[in-house]
């Protein structure tokens, strides 16, 4: 099988690791290729600390072309952005970009569900009547716009709304309301050949005991024919394939037989 990580963070916005060290990593794991997706630029203050200023985006290319070039023998190298909903326009040079939403807008101020439980439940309490599941359809209907909004190839992490839910402490996803508005959402994606990726990222930081979608979610992909990509949403070397066998399982267990991988010849099926 290729190996490969499509969701890869650096030092250039809130990764803990060099784009080099990671490209050393990928190479000493058996890799054949790597994909980065630095944070594509947001609006003050939500974008100063976590996404890359427009400034830093060019070096950052720059410098994602320079292993390229240095490490043409051992690797392929991707150039890709992790698009949120918000972002500006990306602009041309991009192999891929992975189409996200991070935050929420209530009364003029942003809420990110990305960032801390108690910034989520705040916005419960403040926004939307201590109803957890408003905001997760709040949080849905934002993301059925993300793919015409990014123009992404890869749905980024489609239900990070649970992302401080485990043991639905937040909110019960089995509830109806919350089932329906995540389904609708993918509704509005599906059919658009998209790539919807399986992210280890928030097991790989303790926060969840299995990936991005739920069972039910990758299901409903599967039963309509959708595809799926593996990644692991990488903000440190040492987590870069982190938990790949587990979703591998995960996908085959929801009825997946290939997953897509990118290659110099654009994605492609590969089997599991």
């Amino acid at each position: 099988m290729i190996r490969q990580n499509l969701h890869t963070h650096t030092t250039f916005c809130d990764g803990k690791s060099t784009a080099e060290e990671l490209v050393k990593t990928a190479i000493s794991l058996g890799c054949s290729s790597l994909g980065f997706s630095g944070h594509a630029p947001l609006p003050p203050p939500e974008g100063q600390s976590w996404t890359m200023s427009p400034d830093r985006v060019e070096t950052y290319r720059q410098e994602l072309l320079r292993l390229r070039e240095q490490y043409r023998d051992q690797l392929d190298i991707f150039l890709g952005l992790e698009q949120d909903i918000d972002s500006p326009a990306p602009g041309d040079g991009w192999d891929y970009l992975i189409g996200s939403v991070h935050d929420l807008y209530c009364g003029g101020q942003c809420y990110s569900v990305d960032n801390t439980r108690e910034m989520l439940l705040e916005a419960v309490d403040l926004w939307f009547g201590g109803d957890p599941l408003a905001l997760a359809e709040a949080y849905y209907a934002r993301v059925a716009q993300v793919a015409d909004i990014t123009g992404c190839q890869i749905v980024g992490h489609f239900d990070l709304v649970t992302k401080f839910n485990e043991g639905c402490s937040v909110f019960q996803d089995t509830h109806p309301r919350y089932q329906r508005a995540a389904l609708d959402a993918l509704d509005a994606l599906c059919g658009k050949n998209l790539i919807f990726e399986i992210n280890t990222g928030a097991m790989a930081r303790g926060y969840r005991s299995a990936p991005y979608p739920a069972p039910f979610l990758l299901q409903e992909l599967a039963r309509r024919g959708e595809a799926v990509c593996i990644t692991s949403d990488c903000h440190q070397a040492e987590n870069l394939l982190f938990a790949f066998d587990m979703a591998e399982e995960l996908a085959r267990s929801c009825g997946f037989t290939e997953t897509m991988v990118l290659t110099t010849h654009g994605f492609v099926p590969q089997k599991l």
